[in-house]
Parts: C-alpha cells; sequence; structure tokens
C-alpha cells in the first residue's frame, strides 16, 4: 500500500487514519485546501481518496468509505466508524509516558525541555492513571549505581582513563584494571561501558550494574590506535570459533533457556522421548553453565563433553555433601 512517493505503507496509513475524521468533519471542503491543511499534494490527496473506496468493516459496497471529489470539492461519507479523531486508551497513553520517563533519563539528553513538555500533556491527559499515586518509575540503571553512568559518560566525553573495580560472575570475584574508554551503550535494557583494557590489552566490554567503583583519572584516556568497538548489532556475546562446544538437553520445564541463552543449533525431541530441546552452545567458561545445570533442577543436563559433564556432576556432589547429602548425582 504504499504510495507514489516512496513513502512506507505504515506511513500512509497512519495518515490516512487521521485525514478520514478530519475530512468528515469538513464536508465539502476545497481539494486544494484540504491538501495544504493536510501537507500534502493534491495528486498525493486524491490517491489516498482513491484508495479510500477500498478501505472500510466489511467487503460489500455498503460498508465501504465513500469518497467525492469530482467537484473540486470533497465529501467523505459512510465513515462513522472512525469520524472521531484517534484517542489513546489508558494502556497506550501509560505506555508512552513510561518510554518518555525513560528517555528524560539518559544521561546527556539535548531535549529534555522537550520531553518534559510532552510528558506533561500526556500525563495530563492521562488523569488518575498517571497520578502520583499510581506511578511507574522508570529506571534505565537496571539496578546500576545513577553515578557510576554518569561517571563513565563523563570520561567518555573527556577522554579520561577510569579505574573500575569489576564483578566477574563467572568467577565470583572482583578485579581491579585501568580502562581507556570508547562509548557507553544500552543493550537490550542494560548499560555497558566498552573501553580499551590495560589489565586484558583487549577492548572489552563492561556491564554498568557489575562495576562495583569508578574512579575517573587525570590521566589521558584516548584508546590506542588497535582499538576497535566491536559490532554488538546482534547482541553482546561473541562466541570465539575456539570456545568449546556444549549440548545440552532441556525437558519441557528448561526449553527457556534457548531463548534466553546464545545458543548455535536447537533440535526438537520427540515426545515419545520426553520433549523438549536438545541445543548446542558455544562458551569460553563453564562455571556459569554448571550453575545453570543445577539451577534447571533435573530439566536439564549436559549431554557432551564428558569433561563439562563430569564437572556438572562433580558440582552436584559437592552440593549435596554440603546439605548431608550421599552425592552420587
Amino acid at each position: 500500500m504504499a504510495g507514489f512517493t516512496g513513502e512506507t505503507a505504515t506511513a500512509r496509513l497512519g495518515r490516512l487514519l487521521t485525514m478520514v475524521p478530519w475530512l468528515v468533519n469538513r464536508q465539502g471542503i476545497d481539494l486544494q485546501q484540504a491538501a495544504d491543511d493536510l501537507g500534502v499534494s493534491t495528486e498525493q490527496l486524491e490517491a489516498d481518496l482513491r484508495l479510500l473506496f477500498l478501505c472500510g468493516y466489511g467487503q460489500m459496497p455498503d460498508e465501504l468509505i465513500e469518497a467525492d471529489w469530482e467537484e473540486g470539492r470533497v465529501f467523505v461519507g459512510n465513515a462513522d466508524t472512525i469520524a472521531r479523531p484517534l484517542r489513546l486508551g489508558v494502556d497506550e497513553a501509560v505506555t508512552l509516558i513510561v518510554g518518555l520517563r525513560a528517555l528524560r533519563e539518559v544521561p546527556g539528553l539535548g531535549e529534555r525541555d522537550a520531553v518534559d513538555r510532552a510528558l506533561a500533556k500526556l500525563e495530563a491527559a492521562a488523569g488518575a492513571a498517571a497520578d502520583p499515586a499510581n506511578r511507574v518509575r522508570a529506571d534505565l540503571t537496571d539496578g546500576a549505581s545513577a553515578q557510576v553512568l554518569a561517571d563513565a559518560r563523563r570520561a567518555v566525553a573527556t577522554r579520561r582513563r577510569v579505574h573500575l573495580r569489576y564483578l566477574v560472575p563467572a568467577r565470583d570475584e572482583a578485579t581491579e584494571r585501568d580502562v581507556d574508554p570508547m562509548r557507553v551503550v544500552g543493550i537490550d535494557g542494560r548499560w555497558y561501558l566498552e573501553g580499551w583494557c590495560h589489565r586484558a590489552e583487549d577492548t572489552r566490554l563492561f556491564r554498568i550494574d557489575r562495576i562495583q567503583e569508578l574512579e575517573v583519572l587525570e590521566e589521558d584516556g584516548t584508546p590506542p590506535s588497535q582499538a576497535r568497538e566491536r559490532d554488538l548489532s546482534e547482541g553482546t556475546f561473541r562466541p570465539a570459533p575456539d570456545d568449546l562446544v556444549v549440548t545440552l538437553r532441556l525437558l519441557p520445564g528448561a526449553v527457556w533457556v534457548a531463548d534466553y541463552y546464545p545458543v548455535e543449533t536447537v533440535e526438537r525431541v520427540a515426545a515419545a522421548d520426553g520433549g523438549g530441546l536438545l541445543v548446542r552452545l558455544r562458551t569460553p567458561d563453564t562455571a556459569w553453565l554448571r550453575r545453570l545445570v543445577l539451577r534447571l533442577g533435573g530439566q536439564g543436563r549436559v549431554v557432551e563433553p564428558e569433561v563439562v559433564v563430569d564437572e556438572v556432576r562433580a558440582a552436584a556432589d559437592a552440593a549435596l555433601a554440603g546439605y548431608g547429602g550421599h552425592g552420587g548425582t
């Protein structure tokens, strides 16, 4: 349904939904004036009016919208169902409000005044749904310290090196490192600091909510020439070719793992064999994988390689021994 102007079908649909009630309430308006007021050419308006003959709440002739403009004046009929301008429902308004509040919290936002004005209008229109007593708070830091996020952005802007105390969950330890910051990015609802890590001597991505301490140093933080920003268009995880390939058998109660973790292949298991999935993934570290399998509580197990099977078995035995169990899982 794209018009001859090259616009998308979505854009044209939005204009038509606005145009119909506007014309219904201005019966007989001059064609040229209507085009000017709607911000389109007369050719585009006529093309839109011709399209209306195919639109309605059914397929019978009396269920389709009528449009007449042959005498230079526009008349639209049989459009009572959309005669009023579109209005946001309460759920839609609250969704927009939450989105605008989240946008307003983005550090360094240049159009904060425009966001505040739009937010005020929406909150006034939404009434009780946006009342402070019912207010939903939008927090973009996802548990991270707002100060850490602000300091990270300041370090990027001023090209200053930062000293981090960073939690590595896979080893359950905090590491100290100096980083030349390159950018702060938001991906999948989380904030990350990307920079040249002098400890690893390579580009690294640090989750803001795992940074326990961040100190902006007086040293120049310009990354070395070999530093390159990672392609994050498909997410933050990039398995290496030499990472360990692990096969997991997931029973129906654990198939959610395939949606939450980056897997390379997914095979369905027949219902006669218990159902679920057989998935393969790559990982440079099996510590998190051991914890995952233990957390699945029998709904998932490692099929191969055998070394990981042994690691999970040993971890399960150790856990059972801690509770007075006998091991031998």
